[in-house]
């Protein structure tokens, strides 16, 4: 392998990420650290703590799939299990059962209706 194809492989892993509807996307870093945004412009309207949650929310899924795949490309590598994990990369039940548990937290109902 030459060296650049080595640093390229190494280099930072860019993962996109999208609210369910699509009306939000993030590219991030492996640190869940945002390198582009898309929002739509109806998403501006929102409350802003709730529009901050999900974007914060869109940065941990973008941290936590780069560090999948950081997995996947160091096992593929061939360096030995106990290694990857103590660079802390999760796992994709990890990543799967992160994910569920924002679904059920981030998802309440949005509507005008309101309870009695």
């Amino acid at each position: 392998m030459e060296a650049s194809d080595e640093s390229a492989e190494n280099a930072a892993l860019l993962v996109t990420v999208a609210s369910r509807s699509g009306a939000l996307r993030m590219t991030a870093t492996e640190q869940g650290l945002p390198v582009r945004l898309d929002v739509d412009a109806e998403q501006l309207q929102r409350d802003p703590d709730v529009l901050a949650r999900d974007l914060l929310r869109l940065c941990r899924q973008a941290a936590q799939r780069a560090g999948l795949q950081r997995r996947i490309q160091m096992s593929e590598q061939g360096v030995p299990a106990e290694v990857i994990d103590r660079f802390g990369h999760p796992r994709p039940e990890d990543v799967a059962r992160a994910e569920i548990l924002d679904d059920e937290d981030d998802y309440e109902p949005t509507s005008w209706m309101r309870p009695l």
